[in-house]
C-alpha cells in the first residue's frame, strides 16, 4: 500500500486539516519536475513549505498536549483534593465519571500519538521523494525539522503514567496499593516464563493504553516527580573476540551465559546492577535463571579487573549494608562466578543496548509482569571507544535518538519489544484478556528474541558463523499484516459519534465482557456443606429485618448481613445498609445502590467486587470494600449464599431489586433457575478422550479378528483374549465418559482423570502378549508357512 493511501485511511477526521498537506506538496513537486528543471527557487519553495507545515503540525501537537495535561490535572484535582469532602454516594458516582473521562483522555492521547507518527512519516517520505527526483540530499533538513519540532521525539509516557495512577485510583475506589513497587530489585534467581513480541511504532501508544485498563504502570518511586528519563534503561553487554557468549546464547548451549551491566535512568545513576543470565543452570537442576547484585559505579572497574574481589563484595554487603547472611552468600556466589567468567573467557564490553521501558505490574506481585521497550538502540562499545579502558563510554547518555553518533556505531531497531513474564513455578496462567490481546495484530511474536543477539548480528555479521532466525522476518515482513489472527480484537477505536471504544465496546461493556469470559466451573455444594456454612453465617452475622412496603405488610423477611468494621473500612457508612427505622428512606437508599455497574453487581450475594480491577482480572477476588449486598432473605442464605452471578442478576432484577412480591411469595411466583455456566470445551475434551479410547479399542479389535480368522487353535485363543480386552475397554470407556460428564456438571472442582484405567490396560496387554508367547512356545511347529499356511498356499 502506498503511503498516501495509508495516510488517508488513518486520518482522524476532526483533525484532517491539521495534517501535513502530503498529496498537495507531492503533486506540486512532481509538476515542477515535469514542467522544467529543478531550480534554486524551487528548492527554496520546497524548504519553506515544509517548514510552514512543520510549524502547523508542531503548534497543533503542543496545543493538544497542553489540553490533555490540563484534563489530567483536573481529574487529579477532583480525585485527590476534592474527593475527601464529598459524601459517600457522590464519591462512587465520581469514580465512574472520572474513569470515563480518563478513558476519553487515553483515546485522545492515542490519536495524538498516531497523528505525530504519521506526520513524521509524511515529512520523511516527502524528503525521500525530493531526493529521488532532484538528486539533492536533504536529509539534514529532516533532521533539523525533527530536532526542533515535536515529531518522532514527542513523548507521551509521562502522561500515560499519570493516567495510569488516576485510573488505578478509580479502579480501587480510592484505596491505595499496598505492594512495594521496588520489591525484587536486588532479588536473585528470577524464574519466569518469558515470551517476546515485536510491536510496530504505529501501535505502541494504543497497546500501552489497552494494557492500562488491566495493569497499572509500575512506578518505582511514586514520591518523586515523573520525568521522561525515569524510563531509560541502559545495558552494556560483554563478550570476547570469538563471540563465545553470542554463540552459546544463539545455540542455547547448556550453561550458556550472558553477562551485562545495567543501570536505570540517567548516566549519573550510582547503582549499577551486575547481571548474569544462565541457560539451564547446573546449580538449579537445569532451570534457566537470571542472577544479579548491585555495586556502586565507582566499584565497577575494580570488580571487573579483579582488584575488588567477590570476598570483599560479600564482606561489604554484610558489614556496611547489613544484608542477611543467606543474601550475602547468594551474592558472593554470583560475584565469584561472574569474575571467573570475565577472567577465564577474556570478556570485554562490546555493545550498549538502550531503550525506554514502560512496565505494567501490580506492585509487589511478581506473578504477571508486562514490559514494553521503545526507542530500542544498539551502540558499539568495543575497541578504543571507551577512554582509559573504562567499563562504558562516557560520550553517550540517554538522549535518544543519539544524532551525534556516526552511523557505523549505532543501530536503531525499527520496532518496540513487548515481553510477557509469568512465574510458571507458581502455576500462574495468563488471563483471558492477555491471551486475546496477544492473538491480535497489535503484536507479532518472535520466540527467543534477544536484544544482544540482534545487535551483535547487525554489527558483526561477517565475523559470526550463525545468525538469528528472525532476521529474515525483520527485513521482509510488515508485521502489521503478516499475522493470521484467530480473533477479531479491534483495540482502541471510536464510534460514529467519536465515543471511545475498547475492542468495539464502551468502557463498561468492555469490562463486562471480561467478566463473561472468566466463566469457570463451579462446584455445587452438598447439603451438609450448605448447612455448615449457613450455621457459620448465623453465628457470625447479625439479622436485620428487610424493609417492607404497605402492599406487602404481611410478609416479613430477614437478611443476613456480614459485620462491617467501620474502623478499617473507609466506606463502611450506615447509609449503605438497610435499616428498619424508616422503610421509605431505606427503599430510596436501596434504589440509590442500583447505579452500580453490571460489572460490579454480577459477582456474589454478599460481596461487591470491582470487575475492572486488576486483582479480579488476574484471578484474585479482593475483599469487599464499598458495598454489602444486603438484599437477600435468610432462606436464600441457607440455600447457598454464594450463588453464581447469574442468580444474583435474577434476584436484583425482581421488584426493582427487592426479593419479595405482593403475594408474599419470594420472587413473585415461578423463578427461573439459571444453571452454572460451564465452558463447552470441557465437554468436548471429555468426548475427545472417549474417542481416543475407542480408537485404541478398535486397533485391538483388528488384531483380535486377524488372529481369529487366520490362525490355528493357539492363535485363536490369543485372538479371543485380545477380543475380550477390546470389548471390555470399549464398555469401560463408555462408562468413564458418562461418569466424567456427570462430574463436570455436579462436581467440577474435583479431579476426573483416570488413575487406574491406563494401568489396567497396560497390565492386560502385557498379560495377553505373555500368554500368546507361552502358547506359541509350547506348540510344536507343524508348518513353515506364514500364518500357518503350507507351501502351496493352503492352510495346514
Amino acid at each position: 500500500m502506498k503511503f498516501g493511501q495509508e495516510l488517508q485511511e488513518n486520518i482522524y477526521e476532526p483533525w484532517r486539516f491539521e495534517y501535513v498537506a502530503y498529496d498537495v506538496i507531492k503533486k506540486d513537486m512532481k509538476n515542477r519536475q515535469l514542467s522544467h528543471d529543478w531550480t534554486d527557487q524551487d528548492e527554496k519553495d520546497f524548504e519553506a513549505v515544509l517548514r510552514l507545515e512543520a510549524d502547523k503540525v508542531d503548534l497543533f501537537i503542543t496545543r493538544k498536549q497542553r489540553e490533555i495535561d490540563s484534563r489530567i490535572a483536573y481529574c487529579d484535582r477532583i480525585l485527590v483534593q476534592q474527593r475527601p469532602s464529598m459524601t459517600l454516594a457522590t464519591q462512587h458516582s465520581l469514580y465512574e465519571s472520572m474513569d470515563d473521562s480518563l478513558t476519553d483522555i487515553l483515546t485522545d492521547l492515542n490519536d495524538l500519538a498516531k497523528f505525530t507518527r504519521y506526520n513524521f512519516l509524511a515529512f520523511q517520505k516527502l524528503i525521500k521523494k525530493h531526493d529521488k527526483y532532484t538528486h539533492i540530499d536533504r536529509q539534514a533538513l529532516l533532521v533539523d525539522i525533527v530536532r526542533n519540532k515535536s515529531l518522532d521525539r514527542q513523548r507521551f509516557d509521562v502522561a500515560l503514567v499519570k493516567i495510569s495512577t488516576l485510573h488505578d485510583l478509580c479502579r480501587l475506589h480510592g484505596e491505595s496499593r499496598t505492594g512495594n513497587a521496588a520489591a525484587g530489585l536486588d532479588q536473585n534467581a528470577f524464574e519466569r516464563a518469558t515470551a517476546k513480541y515485536w510491536v510496530h511504532p504505529d501501535n505502541v501508544t494504543e497497546l500501552k493504553a489497552i494494557l492500562l485498563f488491566h495493569l497499572p504502570v509500575l512506578v518505582f518511586n511514586p514520591n518523586k516527580p515523573i520525568e521522561p528519563e525515569d524510563s531509560a534503561i541502559s545495558s552494556v553487554y560483554f563478550d570476547n573476540s570469538d563471540f563465545d557468549l553470542y554463540g552459546g546464547r544463539l545455540q542455547r548451549d547448556e550453561g550458556a551465559e550472558a553477562i551485562r551491566l545495567r543501570w536505570y535512568g540517567p548516566m549519573s545513576s550510582n547503582s549499577i546492577f551486575i547481571e548474569r543470565k544462565t541457560h539451564h543452570a547446573p546449580w538449579l537442576d537445569g532451570a534457566s535463571v537470571k542472577d544479579r547484585f548491585r555495586l556502586d559505579e565507582s566499584q565497577v572497574n575494580d570488580f571487573l579487573q579483579g582488584r575488588y574481589t567477590a570476598d570483599q563484595v560479600a564482606h561489604d554487603m554484610a558489614t556496611k549494608q547489613g544484608m542477611a547472611q543467606d543474601v550475602v552468600e547468594a551474592n558472593h556466589f554470583i560475584a565469584s562466578g561472574i569474575q571467573r567468567s570475565v577472567a577465564e573467557k577474556q570478556l570485554n564490553p562490546v555493545m550498549r543496548v538502550f531503550y525506554n521501558r514502560t512496565a505494567f505490574q501490580v506492585p509487589g506481585d511478581q506473578r504477571l509482569r508486562l514490559s514494553l521497550d521503545t526507542d530500542l538502540t544498539f551502540i558499539r562499545e568495543d575497541g578504543n571507544r571507551r577512554k582509559n579502558n573504562n567499563w562504558r563510554r562516557q560520550d553517550v547518555g540517554v538522549d535518544y535518538p543519539f544524532d551525534y553518533l556516526p552511523d557505523n556505531e549505532i543501530y536503531r531497531f525499527p520496532y518496540a519489544v513487548l515481553e510477557t513474564k509469568l512465574q510458571t513455578h507458581l502455576g500462574q496462567e495468563p488471563p483471558e484478556w492477555l491471551t486475546r490481546l496477544l492473538d491480535s495484530k497489535l503484536v507479532y511474536e518472535v520466540p527467543r528474541f534477544s536484544k544482544y543477539l540482534q545487535g551483535a548480528a547487525h554489527f558483526w555479521s561477517p565475523q559470526l558463523p550463525l545468525l538469528p532466525w528472525w532476521l529474515n522476518d525483520l527485513e521482509q515482513l510488515d508485521i502489521r499484516n503478516a499475522k493470521q489472527v484467530s480473533g477479531n480484537f479491534t483495540g482502541l477505536s471510536r464510534s460514529k459519534s467519536l465515543k471511545p471504544l475498547i475492542d468495539g465496546r464502551y468502557r463498561l461493556g468492555y469490562l463486562e465482557s471480561q467478566l463473561e469470559k472468566r466463566a469457570t466451573l463451579t462446584r455445587k455444594e452438598s447439603q451438609a456443606a450448605k448447612a455448615k456454612r449457613a450455621a457459620s453465617l448465623q453465628r457470625q452475622n447479625n439479622k436485620i429485618p428487610l424493609p417492607t412496603t404497605n402492599e406487602s405488610s404481611e410478609y416479613k423477611a430477614t437478611v443476613i448481613s456480614p459485620p462491617v468494621n467501620s474502623s478499617t473500612d473507609p466506606f463502611a457508612d450506615p447509609i449503605w445498609r438497610l435499616d428498619t427505622t424508616s422503610s421509605n428512606e431505606n427503599m430510596q437508599q436501596y434504589h440509590q445502590q442500583q447505579h452500580y455497574t453490571a460489572a460490579r453487581q454480577r459477582v456474589g450475594i454478599y460481596d461487591y467486587v470491582d470487575g475492572s480491577s486488576t486483582e479480579y482480572l488476574m484471578g484474585k477476588t479482593p475483599r469487599s470494600s464499598v458495598m454489602q449486598h444486603n438484599n437477600m432473605t435468610s432462606q436464600e442464605a441457607l440455600n447457598g449464599g454464594n450463588q453464581q452471578r447469574d442468580d444474583v442478576d435474577a434476584i436484583i432484577s425482581e421488584e426493582g431489586g427487592i426479593p419479595y412480591s405482593k403475594k408474599g411469595k419470594k420472587g413473585g411466583g415461578k423463578k427461573k433457575k439459571n444453571k452454572d455456566r460451564i465452558e463447552p470445551k470441557i465437554f468436548f475434551a471429555n468426548e475427545r478422550t472417549f474417542i481416543h479410547w475407542l480408537y485404541f479399542a478398535a486397533l485391538l479389535l483388528t488384531t483380535a479378528l486377524t488372529l481369529l480368522n487366520f490362525g490355528d487353535k493357539t492363535t485363536r485363543i490369543s485372538g479371543g483374549v485380545f477380543f475380550g480386552i477390546a470389548f471390555g475397554f470399549a464398555i469401560y470407556a463408555f462408562i468413564r465418559y458418562r461418569w466424567r460428564a456427570h462430574r463436570i456438571i455436579n462436581k467440577p472442582t474435583e479431579r476426573y482423570d483416570d488413575l487406574y484405567g491406563p494401568i489396567g490396560l497396560c497390565l492386560l496387554l502385557v498379560g495377553a502378549l505373555i500368554l500368546n508367547f507361552v502358547l506359541e512356545y509350547q506348540r510344536a511347529p507343524d508348518s513353515n508357512g506364514y500364518l500357518n499356511t503350507g507351501q502351496n498356499g493352503t492352510l495346514s
